[in-house]
């Protein structure tokens, strides 16, 4: 691991420059705002307390997503580290097509201008919690297979670029795969576990302007005969919820307010 990534891992302070896919707007944050993004990780934290759990996959409602029929917009591996609670996972830094692995409490996780103040939890069967927690507090393992060009709706099963919801489910494979020591090895057990991303349609007009606009967005890494049908396939976290109730790994979604 280089030593800026090993920066990024352990100052958090830096998180403030970083959001998950979403351009850095130079206004203060609304005190209303950081109050119900407050509220929102002191119910969470009590909720994750009352579980019981060491391990956990969260998620924010970071945009609005219901025109593609999804819920929560970024996830992340929050894990309890001396009595607290801490966010793993990877923010795009302010629309570039770059990012990097930090660490948050909640309440920094949610303070992100939420388009909706809930968050998603699902708690992970235990053995999955014990093969994760120790990466997750572990540098080295917890960049390993990380990638730095960001691509807000990379091809889950392509190399090229990583966006924040893949990393998380590589990672999760890594933890639970000793030979998934490299991307492509984790990309072989998420298929052999069944994991299926989403396919969002998207017609040739709204891919050249997302392409045109943003720096963070990119097709190139889809199969043409996917992308030149408008099926564009990529890592969302209400997919890897679905897939982590259905296989057992993890127990029914519970949604905190």
């Amino acid at each position: 691991m280089s030593r800026r990534w090993a920066t990024a891992l352990v100052l958090s302070a830096l998180t403030t420059l970083a959001h998950a896919g979403r351009t850095c707007e130079p206004k203060p944050p609304e005190a209303r705002n950081i109050e119900r993004a407050m509220v929102l990780a002191e119910r969470t934290a009590r909720a994750l307390d009352a579980s019981g759990a060491q391990v956990v996959v969260l998620a924010r409602a970071g945009q609005d997503l219901s025109e593609y029929g999804l819920r929560y917009s970024h996830l992340g591996l929050a894990y309890r580290d001396s009595g607290k609670w801490r966010v793993a996972h990877k923010l795009n830094q302010c629309g570039t097509a770059h990012a990097a692995v930090y660490r948050q409490g909640l309440g920094e996780f949610f303070l992100d201008d939420l388009h909706d103040f809930q968050a998603g939890v699902v708690v992970l069967r235990a053995d999955v919690q014990a093969r994760l927690l120790p990466v997750l507090r572990d540098n080295p393992r917890l960049a390993q297979l990380h990638t730095e060009r960001y691509n807000m709706v990379a091809y889950p099963w392509a190399q090229r670029y990583q966006q924040s919801n893949q990393w998380a489910i590589e990672t999760l494979a890594m933890a639970m795969d000793p030979g998934a020591v490299t991307r492509e090895r984790a990309q072989v057990w998420l298929q052999r576990e069944g994991y299926q991303p989403t396919t969002l349609r998207l017609s040739p007009f709204k891919r050249l302007g997302a392409r045109v606009t943003a720096a963070n967005v990119a097709f190139d890494d889809h199969p043409d005969e996917k992308r030149f049908r408008d099926r564009i396939e990529t890592v969302t976290v209400d997919s890897v919820f679905s897939w982590l109730v259905r296989t057992g790994m993890g127990n029914p979604v519970q949604v905190m307010r």
